[in-house]
């Protein structure tokens, strides 16, 4: 089932998501299992939100690369994501 995540950063900006945008997507490529994904500045912050194949698939994204790039990261964000996330009931693209 389809799975989406959404990541606020408190204080987040467009120069740091680039930061770690190069190092998550060093191809330009979504990673294997990510069907989406969306960012931009809302009130006091940068949020993110990526639609996935599965939960599975965020989660192995999330273990094996989000956390270990984030770890070592210099000029990315400096707050903790607020996370939220769901299983898609409904998902609708353009044709």
């Amino acid at each position: 089932m389809a799975f989406l995540m959404t990541h606020f950063y408190e204080g987040g900006t467009a120069a740091q998501y680039e930061v770690m945008l190069v190092e998550l997507h060093p191809d330009g490529e979504l990673p294997r299992g990510q069907v989406s994904s969306a960012a931009g500045p809302t009130d006091g912050g940068w949020m993110i939100s990526a639609v996935w194949e599965s939960r599975e698939a965020f989660d192995q994204f999330r273990v094996q690369r989000l956390i270990p790039t984030l770890a070592g990261l210099t000029g990315g964000f400096t707050t903790t994501a607020q996370e939220r996330v769901s299983e898609l009931m409904f998902f609708q693209t353009a044709t």
